[in-house]
């Protein structure tokens, strides 16, 4: 009977705990074309699911009728972590560069690289279901510098 208990038990908590990719899930709402404007210049940011376990993202600006790639970015969930994986044109020989999610809430996902020149911690914060700000920030030049970048979604 004793047996009977721990299986029953254990089938119900596999229903209770979340699946391995949860955190990605709940960083679901960032999937769509995001759009940044400063100034005259228009920044977008795509987001897609490309598996149950990766989002895929790139940034880029419009300049007159060409596209000029900025970043491309993974939502990574490897080894029961989340990872925010950037390739930024012209930084880091073009190498991929790892942040680990720190915190997540709903609607907020905060990554970390305490190793890295600058940012050390990259934010996206959901204001609103069409309105979002990417944050990048951490030391550069001996004092703590954070950059916004407000988002309106346009798809």
């Amino acid at each position: 009977m004793k047996r009977i208990i721990t299986l029953l038990a254990f089938t119900c908590l596999g229903f209770i705990i979340p699946m391995p990719s949860s955190k990605l899930q709940q960083a679901r709402w960032i999937l769509g074309v995001w759009q940044q404007k400063a100034g005259k210049r228009t920044q977008i940011e795509e987001w897609k699911q490309a598996d149950d376990s990766t989002f895929t993202g790139r940034s880029y600006f419009l300049k007159g009728k060409d596209t000029v790639l900025l970043e491309q970015t993974t939502l990574e969930y490897r080894h029961q972590q989340l990872f925010y994986v950037p390739v930024v044109q012209g930084q880091n020989n073009e190498q991929p560069v790892r942040f680990t999610l720190t915190d997540i809430q709903i609607g907020k996902l905060v990554f970390e690289n305490k190793e890295h020149d600058f940012p050390q911690k990259i934010t996206y914060q959901r204001i609103t279901q069409d309105s979002a700000v990417a944050e990048i920030a951490g030391m550069l030049k001996g004092s703590y510098q954070a950059r916004p970048f407000p988002m309106k979604r346009i798809q």
